[in-house]
């Protein structure tokens, strides 16, 4: 799982498989809290499930 943080504080989710490698404005990840565009190439926080029993952040 990804996560993309914004500046207005919300953090939503993007699917593993979503295309990275696109530039267009149109493959901009849309804030669902403000409507702010993130490019996909600079904003993921990748998350795993760890044996100690919860979520944490395994890349950036």
């Amino acid at each position: 799982m990804f996560l993309v943080p914004c500046s207005c504080g919300t953090t939503f989710a993007v699917a593993e498989n979503y295309d990275r490698h696109g530039t267009a404005w149109s493959r901009y990840l849309i804030c669902p809290g403000c409507g702010k565009h993130h490019d996909p190439k600079n904003r993921l926080l990748q998350m795993g499930f760890h044996s100690e029993g919860y979520w944490k952040v395994d890349e950036c």
